[in-house]
């Protein structure tokens, strides 16, 4: 017999075999637990392409699904509102760039920093948030959360090239201003992020893994605030760190979306609260460690050739970046409040 070839009988057999390992691989995944639901969208990420990959993260949502049995996380009834203030309505901010796309971090000087600008004005504006400023620089603050043994962080520091970061990110104190759960995921050198926007009296809730009852007078995107919850439940991840910053930004309304960011004054504040504040006290500067001015370009489809001549002109050497791995690194140096961390360079 021509060993290139098996009997029928070994080849049924073979089959059966080999659907009893699906069958007991795919029971395995839907009786573990939710972190393995994570490490498969990790696992899967490194070799596909960015469409296959939207299609892994969308099967999140079923997974969500199973969370809403546990009796302790009741829904959250959202009470209609009907009236705004105008501080709200200034503060509904809508990330314009698409959920997925490039992004490239310097870290420059306030010199070179105020040359770029005048360099870049020919070709993009001020976005309409920096418009509303008088120095054109907007606050943003992040509560950003992470795993007892701060998970999300190592995985920063280590450089993994497919890793997300959990976030609640606001734009002002006024207690009517919203607030924005973010999941911001890297996928090798693609920025995917989702964002869902929450009233801010909710937001306890939906730390403590609280499901948001929606009414036609409170809109967000639901899958997104699905997906947060869903990461968030699978690593016990809680508030770690306040990062605030001043944001000077501009932007394009081409085809090609291009949007070029310059943050000044950042600071960390290691806090634990379910809370997302600019105030208070605690905030210790991150800035003289990580450079005066931290630029990021970002882009959805070719390079534009005028952001090449920028980066040729004015020598600009890209490097890898993160506010929260630099603040949590800061604090673990200085022993202030934060978990022992492996100082990786």
């Amino acid at each position: 017999m021509d060993a290139g070839f098996l009997p029928r009988e070994d080849v049924v057999f073979k089959d059966i075999f080999l659907s009893l390992n699906i069958v007991l691989c795919l029971e395995s995944l839907v009786m573990g637990s939710l972190i393995g639901v994570v490490a498969v969208f990790l696992f899967l990420s490194k070799e596909m392409p960015v469409e296959t990959q939207r299609k892994v993260l969308d099967t999140d949502k079923k997974s969500y699904s199973a969370l809403r049995d546990e009796p302790k996380n009741k829904a959250v009834v959202v009470p209609a509102k009907t009236v705004q203030s105008v501080a709200q309505k200034q503060e509904e901010y809508v990330d314009r760039m698409l959920g997925c796309r490039y992004e490239m971090k310097y870290i420059i000087s306030e010199d070179k920093a105020a040359a770029i600008t005048r360099f870049l004005r020919p070709y993009i504006k001020m976005d309409r948030y920096s418009k509303l400023q008088p120095d054109g620089r907007y606050p943003i603050v992040s509560t950003y959360l992470d795993s007892p043994n701060l998970q999300l962080c190592r995985e920063t520091m280590e450089g993994h090239k497919n890793r997300f970061k959990l976030r609640v990110r606001g734009y002002s104190d006024d207690p009517d201003s919203p607030l924005f759960f973010e999941v911001k995921r890297r996928i090798n050198t693609v920025i995917m992020k989702s964002r869902a926007k929450v009233h801010r009296e909710h937001l306890k809730d939906l730390l403590e893994g609280r499901f948001l009852s929606l009414n036609m007078d409170y809109k967000t995107d639901e899958e997104a605030l699905k997906q947060f919850q869903l990461y968030m439940l699978s690593l016990n991840a809680k508030p770690v760190v306040r990062i605030r910053y001043l944001r000077e930004a501009y932007e394009d309304d081409g085809e090609n979306r291009v949007r070029i960011t310059f943050d000044r004054d950042i600071c960390c504040n290691i806090d634990n609260s379910p809370i997302v504040k600019l105030g208070g006290t605690g905030w210790r500067s991150v800035s003289a460690d990580v450079g005066n001015v931290v630029l990021e370009i970002k882009f959805t489809g070719r390079y534009p050739a005028w952001v090449s001549q920028m980066t040729e002109c004015f020598n600009l050497v890209k490097g890898p970046m993160s506010k929260y791995a630099s603040s949590i690194k800061k604090a673990s140096i200085l022993r202030f409040c934060a978990p022992k961390l492996p100082m990786i360079a």
